[in-house]
């Protein structure tokens, strides 16, 4: 029998859409079976005794165990390390009874030839339609690269706070080498310091200093770099040795701080401009009374505080001192007073009157601590310190910059000393 042309069966066209559609639809028409055992996670079933019932190809693969090895024959505890069993029977098993599901609970099973794999289980409880309990049906996921990456990330940590150490050690030695070890012994007064450090991490910029000059006189200074870290240290160093130098060569104490900005406005002139705030002082007995005689020029420095034997307290004015480093021909105030007996000379960086209080968190201010220093009057050195250490731990983490305090006093000898 003859075929026409239009009778004749055509060739499927090779690229034709439909049978991709068909090729993609048979990979979706998966058994149910197959996807229970080749899952990309591992399936087992236990009885609520936890005795296993059925497990999947996937999670025996992991394993390294037969079928037979497991179903009937081991529990799901049995597949668990020493510390997994534990809790298991602690915390995993009871949870599971009381909520019916527990989920991301890491623990690490032990295959065949005994190595460990870290997983991810997951189980629930399933019920009849009475709501009694009938088996246990449980989800592991692998956790090998969870496992490596927590692993990896607490080694890195490990790593950065030994760092952090390191730095910190390193901070807090170039931190001393920026203090005195000691402070000079002055016959006749009494003195105290103390350095509140407001960051571990950071090397502060805060300085002072108190040595001998010529015979009978001494000289003494606080300051404050502006800004921290290794820059701020170089500065301070630099403000240091430059302030002791200078007052051996002249021990006026406007001129010493002239010599300082002529070499951090020198120094520093067109690049990354650093400046500070100083008061140096020149002190020298007065007379047969006890008392000192004491200048102070400042240079944009926060006044000193004066707190008198009589119980009064004040600032000492130094107005118009500009900051040093900063212009070619700074402008330096000073003042000249007596130290009688019973009176503290109290010297001060700005990082105790900036600092934030704990009830408002607003700056504490010149004007707070004034009222706590006259509160304090009169003190010694080793009082007013002791006080200011107090207050500063009231602001605990209110104290965000680095706070230098000096004291000086002339005890008094004809009665016993306020402390």
């Amino acid at each position: 029998m003859c075929r026409t042309d239009g009778d004749q069966d055509s060739d499927p066209d090779p690229e034709d859409p439909l049978d991709d559609d068909q090729a993609f639809s048979a990979l979706l028409e998966d058994s149910i079976e197959d996807l229970y055992e080749n899952a990309p996670c591992g399936y087992l079933s236990t009885l609520l005794d936890g005795q296993i019932a059925k497990v999947n190809t996937t999670l025996l693969n992991w394993l390294g165990y037969k079928r037979t090895d497991l179903v009937g024959r081991r529990r799901f505890s049995d597949l668990l390390t020493v510390g997994g069993r534990l809790y298991h029977e602690t915390h995993f098993a009871p949870l599971l009874r009381m909520q019916g599901e527990i989920s991301g609970i890491a623990l690490e099973l032990r295959a065949a030839d005994g190595s460990r794999l870290p997983v991810l289980v997951t189980s629930t409880v399933k019920t009849g339609g009475d709501g009694q309990p009938l088996l246990i049906r449980t989800t592991v996921f692998d956790a090998r690269d969870r496992r490596a990456y927590e692993q990896e990330l607490l080694r890195t940590r490990r790593e950065a706070e030994r760092e952090r150490e390191r730095l910190q050690q390193l901070a807090a030695t170039l931190q001393k080498t920026l203090l005195p070890p000691a402070l000079e012994n002055v016959p006749g007064l009494d003195v105290a310091a103390h350095y509140h450090i407001a960051s571990v991490d950071e090397v502060g910029g805060d300085f002072y200093d108190l040595f001998p000059l010529a015979a009978g006189t001494w000289g003494l200074f606080l300051g404050d770099v502006c800004g921290k870290g290794a820059e701020a240290a170089a500065v301070t160093s630099l403000a240091r040795y430059t302030l002791r130098a200078a007052a051996v060569y002249d021990p006026d104490p406007a001129v010493v701080l002239s010599n300082l900005n002529t070499v951090l406005n020198h120094e520093h002139d067109g690049t990354d401009p650093r400046f500070c705030t100083v008061i140096f002082g020149l002190v020298s007995p007065d007379g047969d009374q006890g008392g000192f005689r004491i200048t102070l020029a400042s240079g944009g420095h926060p006044p000193a505080l004066l707190l008198r034997a009589d119980g009064t307290a004040d600032h000492l004015p130094t107005p118009g001192g500009q900051l040093i480093g900063v212009l070619p021909d700074a402008h330096i105030a000073t003042i000249t007073f007596r130290l009688d007996p019973g009176d503290t000379l109290l010297l001060h960086t700005d990082g105790l009157t900036e600092a934030r209080t704990a009830i408002r968190g607003e700056r504490y201010g010149d004007e707070a601590l004034l009222d706590f220093v006259r509160a304090l009057a009169p003190t010694t050195a080793q009082g007013a310190i002791a006080a200011v250490r107090d207050l500063l731990d009231t602001f605990g983490t209110g104290v965000d910059d680095d706070t230098a305090v000096l004291a000086v006093h002339v005890p008094r000898a004809d009665r016993e000393e306020h402390r």
